[in-house]
């Protein structure tokens, strides 16, 4: 067993790695809830930390893309909106790199590796977005495909990551509705709004389709997620369900997705669709993607620049410790 508070994971008490597997299987078995308390294998423990940091350092990083359109956003209901969006992605980061703590990891070291390029994040947020329709489009699509994702992280096996999924669901909610309303806005407005709103779908199809992760069969994690039930379904089968979401969402707005090869296939009863560029992908994942560069030097300087605080932070609870102890003497 090992405690949240203990550095780089270090194993407190003598149980045997048969007696982990055991318990830790009969709760799997038994569908109950992996707890910070609870004895586990130590690949459980650092696949969650994985997924959990990358997921964390995904939400730190997407806060990019959109920030930087707050003050160029059209009218002051739209930046409020934006300003509240980027506000929760934070507050996402914040819950889920908590959840990594319980695992015993340290949340300045998973930032140091964010900010060393030692981590990925989601291969989504390295694509510039040159236009106001790109708001929309990554509400509607990249939220869209991250609430697919995401909604089964809440039956997850393990428990802080999963109760913390509950809320940023809801969250995530209401960023899909959001760029859905700016899209839909610009596909009923002028022919130039209209054909705005074309680009940034031909833009961001593709990486949002891709944003599941490789194919299965080239998925070098996936197997081990699902025995573990931290994941419940493979990249291949959320694909496809936010492929089928998304043609009847297109539909109504009068966008047209940019694949050749989709059409209704009766026999499955679900949509064909085109094969993702994934040389591109591992491309972008490896880090020479269009932003890659951009983003983390951003989130770097952020980071170097805010040293002042956690140094004011540190002092003041250390003035606060010691006033306290003055008074206990």
């Amino acid at each position: 067993m090992y405690s949240p508070d203990a550095p780089n994971n270090q194993k407190l008490t003598k149980a045997s790695s048969e007696d982990v597997i055991e318990s830790f299987e009969q709760l799997l078995e038994n569908d109950q809830r992996i707890e910070p308390r609870d004895d586990m294998p130590d690949n459980y423990r650092r696949t969650l930390i994985r997924q959990i940091g990358q997921h964390a350092h995904s939400e730190i990083i997407g806060m990019q893309p959109e920030a930087n359109w707050i003050t160029r956003a059209p009218s002051l209901r739209r930046k409020a909106i934006l300003m509240s969006k980027v506000q929760d992605e934070a507050g996402h980061g914040l819950y889920l790199y908590s959840a990594a703590e319980t695992l015993g990891a340290d949340r300045t070291d998973l930032l140091e590796k964010l900010n060393d390029g030692k981590m990925k994040y989601s291969s989504i947020f390295n694509y510039p977005t040159p236009t106001w329709a790109d708001m929309g489009a990554i509400g509607w699509l990249v939220d869209g495909a991250a609430i697919v994702n995401q909604v089964p992280l809440c039956r997850n096996s393990y428990g802080p990551y999963a109760r913390a999924m509950v809320r940023i669901c809801k969250e995530e909610s209401f960023h899909q509705r959001q760029g859905y309303e700016i899209m839909l806005t610009l596909s009923n407005g002028t022919p130039e709004q209209k054909e705005m709103a074309q680009d940034a779908l031909n833009r961001w199809w593709w990486p949002s389709v891709m944003m599941f992760g490789p194919p299965d069969d080239q998925s070098p994690n996936s197997a081990a997620s699902m025995k573990w039930k931290i994941k419940l379904f493979s990249n291949d089968d959320l694909r496809q369900k936010f492929v089928d979401m998304a043609v009847g969402q297109a539909d109504i707005l009068g966008l047209t997705i940019p694949d050749p090869d989709l059409k209704w296939n009766e026999e499955t009863g679900h949509y064909d669709f085109g094969e993702p560029d994934w040389d591109e992908f591992f491309d972008v994942i490896n880090g020479n993607g269009p932003c890659n560069k951009l983003r983390v030097d951003s989130r770097r300087k952020a980071h170097e620049d805010g040293q002042w605080v956690r140094d004011a932070a540190v002092a003041f609870a250390n003035k606060q410790k010691t006033l306290a102890e003055n008074q206990a003497a």
